[in-house]
């Protein structure tokens, strides 16, 4: 049976950018980066039926999201190279999550821990994000690894896996484009 909603878990930093742009081909879901991170409440987790969501904010909503979705929905985890997601982290870790996490949720760790190199922030906040979905997605049937790195042998598996119909060509080509990588990245 064909999941109504997928949820692409990940860091950030990972290709969910891409992944959207990708999934954009498929002609029976719609496809959307962040759509509803703004929102509260109810309306936080209302997406709409037959649909795919990339948002690495959802990893901070995952007990919201067993309980509106549970084992109904297809979980997809997104990786990349940890190091290389660090390193992209470090590159916008003065704005976004990387912030709000080192200054934050660490509570002001950088004032606590001067020696602690701005790239040791970044590990931490992959690995506890890491840990967090892996342990989400422990109990749930509807899953899938997808690994940046694999994408294209990923690719069709997960289309296959979710019922996707479209241009599975296109969906492959968008792998090829950069979408919003940090300098030098």
């Amino acid at each position: 049976m064909r999941p109504e909603h997928v949820f692409v878990l990940c860091t950030g930093r990972c290709g969910s950018t891409t992944f959207v742009e990708s999934f954009r081909h498929c002609s029976n879901y719609s496809a959307g980066h962040e759509t509803r991170s703004h929102l509260t409440g109810k309306r936080r987790l209302a997406f709409p039926k037959n649909h795919i969501e990339a948002d690495n904010r959802l990893s901070w909503c995952l007990g919201r999201l067993d309980q509106a979705f549970g084992t109904q929905a297809f979980y997809v985890h997104l990786t990349r190279d940890p190091e290389a997601v660090a390193a992209s982290f470090e590159k916008r870790a003065d704005k976004g999550i990387m912030l709000a996490y080192r200054t934050e949720i660490l509570l002001r760790a950088p004032r606590r821990n001067k020696s602690l190199a701005m790239r040791e922030f970044c590990r931490d906040y992959v690995d506890t994000v890491t840990q967090n979905i892996l342990f989400f997605l422990r109990d749930k049937p509807n899953q899938m690894a997808f690994s940046l790195e694999t994408a294209d042998r990923d690719l069709p598996l997960l289309w296959e896996r979710i019922g996707a119909e479209g241009d599975l060509e296109a969906a492959r080509n968008e792998w090829q484009i950069r979408y919003n990588a940090s300098p030098e990245d």
